[in-house]
């Protein structure tokens, strides 16, 4: 039995599962190893240099020959460069967040490449889609890094309501009973950022991965939500001392300076208290580090097993 959905037609993939383009950590080696086991593997754009984007296209080329994606935060000061950048490579996939694609949507959809923005609310999916954007990805305030007010429960069967494109559930997911749980809501497969984080081949560093595989239920904070832009991420010595800051009263712009430079101090340096340390509410689900490939292969083997289970409440059997 296979798990498939329309967007497994849409990107080229063979199972609805698609990795978060997390800032600093989703390079080639993580894009390459999540499309070659089945799933799409996006290159984290976040604000780097253009060149930076076009080496990891290229090199995710050399390591996987099937379909995969870059993210692009538009509100990166060189936003139009990396466009430029996907034009002259040739990407299948790209994902958009902070901010409204519609400005490139023309020279993205000439080119082929299929579009999907991640959005946190239903104004926002409505507003999109209207553009021609070719899916959604509904991320709810469960997510690791930025993120919107709105759960992951409420807010994707209301997107899913009002939208004519598939759309993925983002934002709690870590295993095959989220997957399940995604489909139930009528959304088209999953985003896993946080889980692939814990991989094998994510370059972040040990130190990170192991206090999200220590971490509970409990371990996440939310912060910035004065700026407009809340972040999640794992509590720690910064994210205190930037909240107290916060909660004082400093002006937006000072809070800013303060977190620049600070997630790849966190993540990749392995500073783990003066850094910012990206993770979803999810952390607590995850207890090892394992391949992609046996991430993806799990998260499905659950997933069909979950839905035998509920075939059986469906039945009368129960459990």
């Amino acid at each position: 039995m296979l798990i498939r959905s329309s967007i497994c037609d849409l990107f080229g993939i063979d199972y609805p599962i698609i990795q978060g383009g997390m800032a600093h950590l989703a390079t080639a080696e993580l894009a390459a190893a999540v499309s070659n086991a089945g799933g799409l593997g996006i290159i984290g754009g976040g604000a780097p240099e253009p060149d930076w984007v076009r080496e990891q296209i290229r090199l995710t080329k050399q390591k996987t020959d099937r379909p995969f994606g870059v993210n692009i935060v538009l509100i990166a000061p060189k936003a139009e460069e990396i466009v430029q950048v996907i034009l002259e490579e040739g990407v299948s996939v790209v994902t958009t967040g902070a901010g409204n694609p519609g400005p490139y949507l023309p020279r993205l959809k000439e080119a082929g490449i299929k579009v999907m923005p991640v959005v946190a609310s239903v104004a926002l999916a409505r507003r999109l889609q209207r553009g021609g954007v070719d899916a959604l990805v509904a991320e709810g305030m469960e997510s690791g890094g930025e993120t919107g007010q709105i759960t992951t429960m409420a807010l994707i069967p209301q997107v899913v309501d009002v939208a004519k494109v598939p759309v993925i559930a983002a934002g709690g997911f870590a295993d095959g009973r989220g997957l399940v749980a995604a489909l139930a809501l009528g959304a088209q497969g999953i985003q896993m950022g946080t889980r692939f984080a814990c991989s094998e081949e994510c370059i972040a560093h040990p130190e990170y991965k192991r206090l999200i595989v220590e971490a509970n239920e409990r371990s996440t904070v939310l912060s910035g939500q004065s700026t407009g832009y809340p972040l999640r991420a794992l509590e720690n010595r910064f994210t205190r001392e930037f909240m107290d800051k916060e909660n004082s009263g400093m002006p937006i712009e000072e809070l800013f300076k303060l977190g620049v430079g600070k997630m790849r101090q966190g993540m990749v340096d392995g500073d783990i208290e003066g850094g910012t340390l990206l993770a979803g509410q999810i952390s607590g689900m995850i207890k090892e580090i394992k391949p992609v490939k046996a991430i993806i292969e799990e998260t499905l083997a659950e997933a069909i097993n979950t839905i035998g289970l509920l075939r059986n409440y469906a039945e009368g059997s129960g459990v």
